[in-house]
């Protein structure tokens, strides 16, 4: 690798020092969420790299204004890294579709998270006045997503037999957004503790007799007094 001598004694430059060159002011992008969730997105590769979006609401979009990000190319050992620019809009969709791509339940089109970016630089007010299509779609889709995850809440609830790991944080936030607070499985369960099957060791809620797991009976009384029947092996 080679090293240059700068014009101070004993200072060196090393001109494979990835170095950012100027950034365009007016390159700019608005992300707007009324997911009530904070967004932590990180991008390893480039510069800059971290981007955090506070809980937003429908009465109260949460923003975050995003510029331009560069990444560096290696081009052989003698020459400096050559920087790529990726331009805001490219930035604010990677933070998107990143984000919602990992969420269970959101198929990226009519099903997802109300995240949306416009271009440009907006307030609150700018972006509900220019772009009300788009922040309308946005509701429309979070109302379909919060009902796609009760659906799979009450299924899994179901499945497992009343196991409170079985259900996200995600789909408590959709019941209690839905107005749907009365579920069994979003009820205070927090301090409620699991209990291990006698037969096969598995966690299961004590409320209920039966293992999800191996389907022993653990409590022979509350499975008589919950009129439960079972098959004479």
């Amino acid at each position: 690798m080679s090293m240059v001598t700068s014009g101070f004694p004993g200072l060196i430059f090393n001109p494979r020092v990835a170095v950012r060159g100027p950034v365009n002011p007016m390159d700019k992008s608005t992300i707007i969420s009324i997911y009530p969730r904070i967004i932590n997105e990180t991008k390893e590769t480039t510069s800059p790299g971290k981007y955090f979006i506070p809980k937003g609401s429908i009465k109260s979009p949460a923003l975050l204004t995003v510029g331009p990000a560069s990444w560096w190319r290696e081009i052989d050992d003698e020459q400096p890294l050559l920087e790529i620019t990726n331009s805001s809009i490219q930035v604010a969709d990677a933070i998107v579709k990143d984000y919602c791509r990992g969420l269970i339940g959101c198929n990226m089109q009519d099903c997802m998270p109300g995240l949306f970016w416009v271009p440009g630089e907006f307030d609150i007010q700018g972006v509900k006045t220019k772009f009300t299509t788009k922040f309308n779609e946005a509701v429309v889709k979070q109302t379909a997503y919060y009902h796609r995850l009760v659906e799979m809440a009450d299924i899994l609830w179901a499945k497992t037999n009343g196991n409170p790991l079985s259900i996200s944080e995600d789909m408590r936030i959709a019941a209690r957004e839905l107005g749907q607070q009365n579920k069994d499985w979003n009820k205070n369960v927090t301090m409620q503790e699991l209990a291990r099957c006698l037969a096969c060791g598995s966690l299961r809620n004590p409320e209920y007799p039966v293992c999800p797991t191996c389907r022993a009976v653990n409590d022979v009384e509350r499975a008589k007094a919950l009129g439960l029947k079972f098959a004479v092996e």
